[in-house]
């Protein structure tokens, strides 16, 4: 892979506060992470680290390429439905940069490392 780039930086910052968000509001106001959340935080960034699209990496919800296991996949859903929203108030930059990221045209299928 060519490396995280600026754009992989940011979804993983966006994902670890949509994590953070999801975490606060379900479990309880802590300090770190429950382990549940810990464990799905560390699935999915090592999943966005691995992703063969490399720097031409769409949102996940518009990838071609489905690399989470399907109970997985639906748990990042439900943190992402919860923590969307919050965004716009909590993370707006964040928030604002993901929704031109779902704009995108996603890859034809064929990873970049291919």
């Amino acid at each position: 892979m060519n490396g995280p780039g600026r754009s992989g930086r940011r979804q993983r910052r966006t994902l670890e506060a949509m994590i953070r968000i999801y975490c606060r509001g379900n479990h309880g106001k802590r300090p770190d992470l429950c382990d549940e959340c810990r464990r799905l935080g560390e699935y999915a960034l090592t999943r966005l680290d691995r992703c063969p699209y490399g720097r031409n990496k769409p949102a996940c919800s518009r990838c071609p390429t489905h690399c989470y296991k399907p109970d997985m996949r639906e748990r990042i859903r439900e943190v992402m439905r919860y923590s969307g929203p919050r965004m716009l108030t909590r993370h707006p930059i964040l928030a604002l940069l993901h929704m031109l990221d779902l704009k995108k045209s996603p890859p034809s299928g064929k990873s970049a490392n291919a």
